[in-house]
């Protein structure tokens, strides 16, 4: 046994993790802290409630003859993701707000990167916590709907038909997601405060869509709708389940826009994301 005074080096004798998966531990320790906590899974439980209602509708519809009118359409699955945007917002704010800033009030975030940790999987796995709650209320329910619909019916007939529902179903719920977990991480580099991360979110997804409304009723169009947050991502929603868009302004447009607030968030965060902070 060696004496508790013995300070000669000995070699780490612990396991040790290949290069670039720090990120992953990062994730895992989010994930496992955000699950722990009952009022976000009384949260996650009210997202799911829409997939039970509409699950409960397509059994109905494929048993039932005389309820086709509760059959499934593509427009059934764009308004499903338009009824949990609400829940987007909830998760976002509840799980991401706190995610950097915490960190830069506790000053953890000087001990994560004076580690063998590049600031890349720093932000990666702060990126990854947020990204998999979010999918858990967008992509993962929509698929299973999806399924289900196939399931009830016995038939793929339905999914045949309407073959791009799968990525159109794919593509939306990553855009949403990214768009949502980088601008949430973004605030939150820019503050020590949770709380008034939170409140800077909601106030660019509310302020941006009460402007476009005051807009709008000015200029009698919505030609403007580009700079609403949630109506860029409307217009992409409506063409990627090649629907009418709902609003005048181009669609690419709404691309443009999203791609820009992507790239932002990823500006803020390289220079907001650092293990001395810089005073000029």
């Amino acid at each position: 046994m060696t004496p508790i005074h013995d300070q000669s080096y000995r070699r780490y004798a612990g396991v040790r993790q290949p290069p670039g998966t720090a990120w992953l531990t990062i994730a895992q320790t989010g994930i496992r802290i955000v699950l722990e906590k009952k009022l976000f899974l009384l949260v996650l439980l009210a997202a799911w409630g829409q997939f039970f209602v509409r699950a409960v509708t397509f059994y109905l519809a494929a048993n039932f003859p005389n309820l086709e009118i509760l059959a499934p359409s593509v427009e059934t699955f764009r308004q499903f993701f338009e009824i949990q945007e609400i829940f987007v917002l909830f998760v976002t704010v509840y799980v991401g707000s706190g995610l950097i800033s915490n960190d830069r009030r506790s000053n953890a975030l000087q001990i994560y990167l004076s580690k063998p940790l590049s600031r890349v999987e720093y932000v990666a796995g702060k990126l990854a916590t947020l990204v998999f709650f979010l999918i858990l209320v967008t992509l993962a329910p929509a698929l299973a709907l999806l399924f289900l619909q196939m399931m009830f019916s016995a038939s793929l007939a339905f999914v045949g038909a309407n073959l791009f529902l799968i990525p159109a179903i794919t593509l939306y719920a990553l855009i949403e997601v990214l768009l949502s977990a980088f601008t949430m991480l973004a605030l939150s580099s820019l503050t020590a405060s949770a709380r008034y991360t939170a409140m800077l979110y909601a106030g660019v997804v509310l302020f941006t869509a009460a402007l476009f409304s005051i807009l709008f009723g000015i200029t009698n169009g919505s030609g403007l709708a580009w700079l609403s947050f949630r109506a860029n991502l409307d217009q992409i929603g409506d063409v990627i389940f090649r629907l009418p868009p709902r609003f005048d302004s181009p669609w690419l447009l709404s691309v443009g826009v999203v791609l820009l607030l992507i790239g932002l968030s990823a500006v803020v965060l390289e220079r907001r994301v650092r293990g001395v902070e810089v005073v000029t």
